[in-house]
């Protein structure tokens, strides 16, 4: 009974540690660093880095000594026998001697250094070993480009729920109370019934909206967890507010920010795909050159009728050998002059390529930039439009209490009061997302 005790007490601990484990609470700049670190997508682009410096090892191995050593045993299960003049021992000519020549067993032990003295190849290589460290560098910073707007996005979701229920769950209670005190006129005879049914259906479709609204907020949570690299249902609570970072994130200046295109990322990985086809085209050129390699060698062998290699009285014998091996390319149909001239097409390619992306991005600079300044405007616009509706509702409300509004002038006012909420919200997060879309491209922002 004692140890069931203990071990209920010991799961319900681990249960109510393990779930402590699953909470988290971030600010923006926090949920961004996170991500970075635990995103499954950011975490392969650093593995591909590390991968990348092992290739470049690899590489660089390949010109450095190379020691490979060998052992080889031979049993001859029935020797070769040869033939020789047996008058070499004497005997009648034309006749032949049936001779076996060597032992039956033999072992040979063999150590091998080999270095490469000169091969255009390997020089390329290790040319290519580093731009590919380049390349795998530049991906990982993209990722992590990519991963940090994702995840403003996702927060900025998650933030324009939260911030839209409060709003719907206030202005129900509002019209709940609108509801009750209409009812309360019509049942004393003071007012239609058209005016409660009026409400009610604004109530109805606010109802609506509110359910939608729980149900997206959801799955903004499930897709910030995602982006940030935990488990989908964990439990996620953000610490900054809508409001204040649309505040933080309004910053004209970045409007005027110089259009380095160089800088951007996606200028660098296409540079890189440029240099990879000039590499590409040495590679071939190279391949006309001779190459020279030198190696050394040494080993010893042992002979014998019988297994006895390793009896102290086995008798080995040493050899070495030093030489060089020269290898000359003189001919090959025209193959390489095949091979350089299609390398040197793709090299074209690769340049047109690369001043297409230096158009492409300038355009998408521009475009982000508008899009960014009307964001700035539009959130300007839709605050002023929600203090106007707010006006509009609160006199309409007035007035119809008063008798001398209409139940269908106070449901539009209403229906427009909520319509501008929400554009208020959304030009909140677009000015949010928008400069993010900016930073991105323009590649301005430090990621730790």
């Amino acid at each position: 009974m004692k140890q069931s005790l203990i071990l209920i007490f010991g799961l319900l601990l681990s249960t109510t540690l393990f779930s402590q484990e699953q909470s988290y609470s971030f600010s923006l700049e926090e949920a961004i660093n996170f991500a970075i670190e635990n995103n499954r997508t950011a975490i392969n682009a650093a593995k591909d880095i590390e991968a990348a410096k092992k290739q470049k090892w690899e590489t660089t191995a390949t010109g450095l000594p190379q020691l490979s050593a060998s052992v080889d045993y031979q049993n001859f299960l029935k020797q070769q026998v040869s033939l020789i003049p047996a008058e070499a021992f004497g005997g009648n000519p034309g006749e032949f001697e049936e001779v076996v020549f060597g032992t039956k067993q033999n072992v040979v032990a063999t150590a091998t250094v080999t270095q490469k003295i000169f091969d255009g190849s390997y020089i390329v290589g290790l040319q290519s070993a580093k731009v590919y460290l380049d390349i795998s560098k530049n991906a990982k910073e993209k990722t992590d480009l990519e991963i940090r707007k994702a995840v403003i996005n996702a927060y900025g979701n998650v933030l324009l729920a939260e911030e839209s229920l409060i709003l719907l769950n206030k202005d129900r209670q509002i019209l709940e109370d609108n509801i009750n005190e209409t009812t309360k006129i019509f049942e004393n005879g003071l007012g239609e019934e058209e005016s409660v049914e009026q409400l009610q259906i604004t109530l109805s479709s606010l109802n609506s909206n509110l359910n939608k609204t729980e149900r997206l907020k959801i799955l903004a949570y499930q897709m910030l967890n995602i982006t940030l690299g935990l488990d989908i249902n964990t439990n996620t609570s953000l610490t900054d507010k809508l409001e204040m970072l649309t505040a933080q994130n309004i910053s004209l200046s970045l409007l005027s920010t110089e259009e380095n295109v160089e800088n951007t990322i996606d200028y660098k990985i296409a540079e890189n795909s440029m240099v990879s086809q000039e590499l590409l085209l040495k590679l071939e050129k190279s391949k006309a050159l001779p190459t020279l390699n030198a190696f050394l060698n040494g080993g010893y062998s042992g002979f014998s009728d019988t297994f006895n290699f390793f009896s102290s009285d086995q008798q080995w014998f040493g050899s070495s050998l030093f030489g060089l091996s020269l290898n000359i390319p003189i001919f090959s149909s025209l193959g390489r002059t095949a091979a350089t001239a299609r390398v040197k097409i793709d090299l074209e390619k690769a340049e047109n390529d690369l001043k297409e992306t230096e158009q492409q991005l300038k355009l998408q600079i521009a475009s982000a930039k508008s899009e960014y300044q009307f964001a700035i405007e539009d959130y300007e616009n839709k605050k002023l439009n929600l203090n106007l509706a707010e006006r509009i509702e609160r006199k309409n409300q007035t007035k119809f209490f008063e008798g001398i509004g209409s139940s269908f002038d106070l449901r539009q006012a209403q229906t427009q009061l909520y319509n501008a909420q929400q554009e208020f919200l959304q030009a909140m997060l677009d000015v949010i997302n928008t400069k993010a879309e900016l930073e991105t491209i323009l590649n301005t922002v430090q990621i730790n």
